[in-house]
């Protein structure tokens, strides 16, 4: 049997210790690491004999010894009409926190190959599942990826339960809510739904529920296997389903009326609904002052626009619309360009993809070689290829200034670095013109995109100014008095006036 869906209903076949003890080798036939740990209890009346099962590194040994064995070989039993064996055991014997009474063969199998403990007992036609895990962790530290110079520096790891603990830290009310799931016909992943009742946009926590009830996968080993099964456009390079690493993060999300959901075995923790302005939030706007706040995100918009269409605009103006350079700057350009044997198009094309390149290689080298390489590539290659005159200086400018704003918004990336193209290709068939049509062609798919039945862009359009307050720039905490309408029930949106959203 190749996975314990194939024992579901199944039960342990009898209260034999012996014949059980022989059931679960067999079901674990070649695997070395399963230990079979038999005691005795002679104390009593009669001899009462147990078996321990569990698998080497995933227990905590020290827990086993104290909590479990010494127990089982110390307490004196004596008869008791009204208690079935294994209720003395579990209520009167054991210390474990934690003793669940099962004779499903498939949560047996779950618990042993997740750090539990099960206890066989002489003459029980039902085992315990103790709570034992101590398998290794990944400390709590700094998402490298998510750094701040002001506020919280915790991060998630990769279990589960230590996430939920950090999240339940932040938010300490019992209108936090937890709901287990399980993805993965083999891998078995434990997942959790967490949302505040009085504050979730049920429409959106429903949606989620029905989409994520639809996958149908051998394994879950990152969130990234959830997000692509329920994004709600599967080909489009915007982000519908948010992500991050950052307890702080999650809980002001899930203040906002928000869902997460969290996955075992990966510190990435999605967020749902994800709206397009997200991209320009950073958690840290919240832990210094407004002003700056809002100034640094007002660069993030500048930024993204010039990273995305600072190339096509080039290519456009030196190709179809040279009067509307300065004479200055046209002759600069063309002097420049004076041996270049490729067209400004082509100049552009091959500098984006070598760009692209060296950020990649940068991405996947050892930190020092990265960054060595970056140097080089941008220093040393850029200069040797103006001096052979394959690209022009003011095309390495170019590509230069717009790579390095993506770097402002690296949420978009991926997106960034597709329109870059596609701009590019409209701008060389028909200049501005194209390029206009380009820029409106994105717009329509960006406003007709949703995520979990919200539109991505409504603070575009909306008429409540309190709902600008936390866009193009970040208000005073004073001032933002509502959650947004967009992502709560009407109803907790109004009984929400005076409270400030975290």
């Amino acid at each position: 049997m190749s996975t314990s869906d194939s024992f579901a209903g199944a039960k342990l076949p009898a209260d034999q210790l012996e014949q059980n003890i022989r059931y679960l080798r067999d079901l674990f036939t070649g695997d070395d690491t399963l230990v079979f740990r038999e005691l005795e209890n002679d104390r009593g009346e009669q001899t009462i004999r147990f078996c321990l099962v569990y698998a080497d590194g995933m227990v905590n040994g020290r827990l086993i010894n104290q909590d479990v064995i010494h127990p089982l070989l110390e307490f004196v039993f004596q008869p008791d009409e009204g208690a079935s064996l294994i209720d003395t055991v579990r209520l009167q014997a054991l210390f474990s926190n934690d003793a669940k009474k099962t004779d499903a063969v498939d949560e047996l199998i779950q618990g042993i190959v997740y750090g539990d403990t099960i206890l066989l007992i002489e003459g029980c036609p039902q085992a315990l599942i103790l709570n034992t895990k101590g398998f290794m962790l990944r400390s709590i530290t700094e998402p490298e990826t998510e750094r701040v110079i002001r506020g919280p520096r915790e991060g998630f790891n990769e279990s589960i339960l230590t996430n939920l603990s950090m999240l339940r830290r932040k938010i300490r009310t019992q209108d936090l809510k937890f709901k287990y799931l399980t993805f993965g016909r083999r891998t078995k992943t434990k997942a959790c739904i967490c949302y505040l009742d009085s504050v979730v946009n049920h429409s959106v926590l429903t949606e989620l529920e029905r989409r994520l009830e639809k996958i149908d996968i051998d394994g879950m080993l990152d969130t990234n296997y959830i997000t692509e099964n329920i994004k709600d456009d599967s080909y489009s390079a915007v982000k519908t389903v948010g992500s991050t690493e950052r307890p702080d993060v999650v809980a002001a999300k899930l203040l906002e009326g928000r869902v997460a959901l969290f996955l075992d075995g990966t510190p990435m923790v999605l967020t749902v609904p994800y709206l397009f302005i997200e991209h320009f939030q950073s958690d840290e706007d919240y832990y210094t002052n407004y002003v700056f706040s809002s100034i640094n995100r007002l660069l993030r918009f500048l930024a993204f626009i010039l990273s995305l269409a600072l190339p096509a605009g080039y290519v456009a103006l030196v190709t179809f619309h040279q009067e509307m350079m300065p004479t200055p700057l046209l002759m600069s350009v063309f002097t420049a360009r004076q041996g270049v044997p490729f067209p400004t198009a082509m100049e552009a094309i091959m500098m984006l993809t070598v760009f692209e390149i060296l950020r990649e290689s940068g991405a996947r080298m050892p930190d020092i070689m990265g960054q060595t390489l970056s140097i080089v590539g941008a220093l040393v290659i850029g200069q040797a290829a103006v001096d052979a005159k394959i690209v022009s200086a003011p095309i390495v400018v170019v590509v230069a200034m717009s790579g390095i704003c993506g770097l402002m918004v690296t949420r978009l990336k991926g997106y960034m670095v597709l329109n870059r193209f596609f701009l590019l290709g409209c701008a060389c068939v028909l200049g501005l013109y194209g390029l206009l049509l380009g820029i409106l062609a994105l717009l329509a798919g960006l406003f007709g995109m949703t995520s979990f039945g919200i539109p991505i862009m409504p603070d575009v359009y909306t008429n409540s100014v309190q709902d600008y307050k936390d866009t193009y720039v970040r208000a005073p905490w004073w001032t933002m008095i509502k959650r947004p309408r967009f992502l709560t029930d009407n109803k907790v949106r109004q009984s929400g006036g005076g409270e400030k959203p975290q």
